[in-house]
């Protein structure tokens, strides 16, 4: 049995600068009916635990440190015992939300992640944060890229430890070189593929 990708979205706000945002955020779930792996824990454990459904999560891997993608990182380890896989050059951004907690695992590039059967892979991308990354799936076609790469184009680069020029250079060496075919799914917002996203990226 093929693992098997679900998604649920979790409200709430996203904080930095001094400013705050209501934002939709996209969580991924990768497994089958007996494990799960949960990409982003936003907001509020409750809704993403009901999306795992009692099944075992064998890791909770976050994308990058922006509050928005890490509120509930924690409560969710107490309620499953997983690990919580993070980039550590965004480790500043992480002891803003959780001061009193740590990650379990360092996330880098070339880590390799399985669940049901199916392999995820890190790919560093900087630039919308120093520690953003995106894990490639390529038995499932798909490459789930946080806040790097979005339907239109690249995430945003205004905010504290953002850069235009980085961003630009992961997706064009990380992303845009994987197959067109491959479905991007991004941290907010719909779906979209590689192909579609190669004149969006100036």
């Amino acid at each position: 049995m093929t693992a098997r990708i679900d998604k649920t979205v979790v409200s709430g706000v996203f904080s930095l600068d001094g400013q705050d945002f209501d934002v939709d955020n996209n969580v991924w779930l990768v497994g089958d009916d007996t494990e799960v792996l949960v990409i982003d824990a936003p907001h509020d454990a409750a809704p993403i635990l009901e999306a795992v459904g009692g099944r075992r999560v064998t890791a909770i891997v976050l994308t990058h440190g922006h509050n928005d993608h890490i509120t509930a990182a924690v409560d969710l380890r107490e309620a499953t015992g997983a690990p919580i896989w993070f980039h550590p050059a965004d480790r500043m951004l992480w002891d803003v939300v959780h001061p009193d907690a740590a990650p379990d695992e360092e996330l880098a590039e070339g880590t390799r992640l399985t669940v049901a059967g199916t392999t995820l892979t890190a790919l560093h991308t900087p630039g919308h944060s120093p520690g953003s990354t995106c894990l490639h799936a390529p038995d499932l076609a798909t490459v789930f890229t946080g806040d790097t790469l979005f339907h239109g184009g690249p995430g945003a680069t205004g905010r504290s430890y953002s850069d235009h020029p980085t961003i630009l250079n992961s997706i064009r060496s990380r992303l845009l070189t994987l197959h067109g075919d491959t479905v991007v799914k991004t941290g907010h917002g719909d779906d979209t593929t590689i192909s579609a996203e190669l004149s969006s990226v100036k």
